[in-house]
């Protein structure tokens, strides 16, 4: 009995001393990521799956509605604009907000070229 005791306690004692000298493995991992999964990540915010706000500019016939927006992607290149027809008018839509305060704050900065603008939560489409 004592020798089976004295067997368990000598491999427990071998398995403690292993245990303290080997480590886990140490590593750093590195993400190559391609550029065009950052496109798609930003395309992906576009997608009207998820609250947006966006900004109205104005409304009005086609042909007024086109030089409103080209208008706007001369003096502000960072946000996307769209013409947008909602019987009888065309409406010129700006951004795509996830924040009511960013869409907020590019509101003061358009509001100064643009001065009927105005942010809206569009309808979602089911």
């Amino acid at each position: 009995m004592t020798a089976n005791i004295l067997k368990i306690a000598l491999l427990t004692l071998i398995f403690l001393s292993f245990s303290e000298v080997t480590h886990g493995q140490n590593g750093k991992v590195t993400v190559d990521q391609d550029a065009v999964i950052t496109k798609l990540l930003e395309y992906k915010k576009d997608v009207k799956t998820v609250d947006l706000y966006k900004i109205q500019l104005d409304f009005g016939s086609r042909s007024e509605a086109e030089a409103l927006k080209s208008k706007f992607l001369n003096e502000f290149s960072e946000w996307p604009a769209e013409m947008v027809y909602e019987t009888p008018n065309y409406k010129v839509w700006v951004g795509n907000f996830s924040t009511r305060l960013e869409a907020d704050i590019a509101l003061m900065k358009i509001k100064k070229s643009f001065t009927k603008a105005m942010v809206f939560e569009p309808k979602k489409e089911k």
